[in-house]
């Protein structure tokens, strides 16, 4: 007699699909969890606006180099927030939120978000060497210079250079948007393999394009209000972006 053996069970779970409006109950819970731990939340934006500070007071002489880096921090962001992750999940179990906690929250699954934020690291060196050819595409002669670098890029003169920056850009951020998604937290709290936390977030971005390209214009529009307060603001806009993104993976990921 031949019995038949079950097949394993996929390592991939099951994606949910949200509506287009779901993001912004992401944005009201993170901005929720940002309220029930403000200190631990703000030491993590606190950080990000550090680091804003430093690439600006380092490059100072060199905005095309800022503005390289600067617009990296959407490509490194995914990584970085781990901790904003671990936050909303203690929260979510009933945890105290303190800090201490969540500054290894990374070390159970060391391995696979080591590798994902070695890859992280390399698209923003290609994109930080991809940003520089297309300023020196558009300015052959001289580079803009450091008085009144926005107004002399963002000229409606400069339209063509616009065009173009804002299309590689535009590729590299939907690239690591796509894969991270839900890769992060997913590797974290589920101690999944990088590969199988990518696809994952590519099957349920390709499951829910209405609502990611919501989400990504809000991660846009909040995070760039940070930007837009020279960094300050970015000690509230990156937490609660944190706390949001774990609310998508929540929501996105069975």
């Amino acid at each position: 007699m031949v019995t038949e053996t079950e097949p394993p069970p996929s390592p991939f779970p099951p994606v949910r699909a949200v509506p287009a409006g779901a993001p912004f109950r992401w944005l009201a819970a993170g901005w929720a969890d940002f309220r029930a731990a403000p200190v631990p939340s703000m030491f993590y934006g606190a950080c990000f606006a550090l680091m804003g500070w430093l690439i600006a007071l380092t490059f100072r002489h060199a905005y095309p180099y800022v503005s390289a880096l600067v617009t990296g921090f959407f490509l490194v962001g995914p990584f970085l927030a781990i901790g904003l992750y671990d936050l909303s999940r203690r929260r979510e179990r009933g945890d105290p939120p303190w800090l201490a906690p969540t500054l290894d929250a990374w070390r159970p699954n060391v391995g696979a978000i080591g590798v994902f934020a070695l890859v992280l690291a390399v698209i923003l060196m290609v994109w930080a060497r991809a940003s520089l050819v297309v300023f020196a595409l558009f300015y052959t002669s001289e580079m803009p210079s450091v008085a009144g670098f926005l107004e002399q890029v963002l000229s409606l003169q400069n339209l063509e250079f616009l065009v173009a920056y804002f299309c590689v850009g535009g590729f590299f951020a939907l690239l690591v948007f796509a894969i991270s998604v839900v890769s992060v937290p997913m590797m974290m709290d589920r101690g999944t393999d990088g590969i199988v936390a990518v696809l994952t977030s590519l099957k349920a971005f390709g499951a829910n394009v209405p609502a990611m390209i919501a989400w990504g214009l809000l991660i846009a529009v909040v995070i760039g209000a940070g930007f837009a307060a020279w960094f300050v603001g970015l000690v509230v806009a990156v937490p609660v972006i944190g706390h949001a993104t774990w609310h998508a993976y929540r929501a996105l990921v069975e």
